[in-house]
């Protein structure tokens, strides 16, 4: 398409993005899941200048310009795209939790990205999936979180020198995803510096194992999936500095469940059924959630009433 002046088209458009948990123990940086928390965002071309509003998580917190993470996403897709339209109206509707561990910031940049192809008139012929994922990999710095945004399901993400790729495998029936969702924030970078630059290689070798393990487990038999979420390249790495998270994790696997922290936490992903009467304390939320497995879907037209809805997230408590 190089050459061809890029068109605009007229009226909005909207994605529904889901929340995601990366790595799942052994899978480091290369495993996710999506999960049935979802976020709302929708956008048009407009004249000159640039608007953002935001309900529900991050509202009075997140720049309302240029400086948004979905805004930002939009520019680097419209130059992959061939052009930048005069101005941009976005609307969110934010029920992932911020700076949690379930992949809010991959959710943003996704529905940037496929909200910008959306927006170009032959979006689709100009950037496909594929280069989707890898121009969002790229934002993103790493593709575990935006593959399993984009694609849904459980995913299976790798970089290659042309950039990111991933694929999607089906969930077996008896995987229970639950997280336990503190107050406190983490931030990635700070997860990421508490890594040491080498592991023994026994740790490491011991890690693919069960990542391989893992695989099945999930797709195929969920009784090993106590054995396959079993980590030692970056949990307790960071556990000194996410003591609370740690220490939850410890009490659920305790009582045999399969319990990880999601991402770079602090919150906690079950992938079991909690034994009756498990009590986590009052520090956490829980959130009973099913893995979304379409990834994220864009729809012509604004957010109707129960996309606005911040509530609406389709997660039983």
């Amino acid at each position: 398409m190089s050459g061809v002046p890029t068109t605009f088209t007229s009226g909005p458009v909207r994605v529904r993005v889901p929340a995601t948990s990366a790595n799942l123990g052994p899978g480091f940086d290369a495993l996710g899941l999506a999960l049935a928390l979802h976020d709302d965002v929708a956008a048009e071309v407009t004249s000159p200048g640039v608007t953002v509003t935001v309900t529900g998580q991050g509202a009075g917190e997140l720049p309302a310009d240029d400086r948004h993470l979905v805004v930002r996403a939009m520019r680097a897709a419209f130059d992959a795209l061939g052009g930048q339209p005069p101005g941009l109206a976005v609307e969110c509707v934010n029920r992932i939790p911020q700076a949690r561990g379930l992949g809010s910031s991959s959710a943003a940049i996704v529905a940037g990205v496929l909200l910008a192809r959306a927006l170009v008139n032959e979006g689709e012929q100009r950037l496909d999936d594929a280069g989707a994922l890898r121009l969002a990999a790229e934002i993103e710095g790493h593709p575990d979180n935006v593959a399993p945004c984009l694609l849904g399901g459980f995913t299976l993400a790798w970089t290659e020198p042309a950039g990111a790729r991933a694929v999607s495998l089906p969930v077996a029936d008896g995987v229970r995803p639950t997280v336990f969702v503190p107050e406190e924030r983490g931030l990635t970078a700070t997860a990421r510096a508490a890594l040491p630059a080498t592991v023994p290689h026994a740790d490491a070798a011991f890690t693919a194992g069960r990542a391989a393990l893992l695989v099945h487990a999930l797709t195929t038999d969920p009784a090993l999936l106590l054995p396959a979420t079993v980590d030692r390249l970056h949990q307790d790495y960071r556990a000194p500095g996410m003591p609370g998270t740690a220490a939850l994790v410890s009490a659920l696997r305790a009582a045999d469940v399969a319990a990880v922290v999601s991402g770079a936490g602090p919150t906690v992903l079950a992938l079991m059924e909690l034994p009756e009467g498990f009590e986590p304390g009052t520090d956490w939320q829980v959130w009973q959630l099913a893995t979304d497995v379409h990834g994220a879907r864009v729809t012509r037209g604004r957010l109707g009433h129960a996309e606005r809805d911040p509530v609406a997230a389709g997660r039983k408590s």
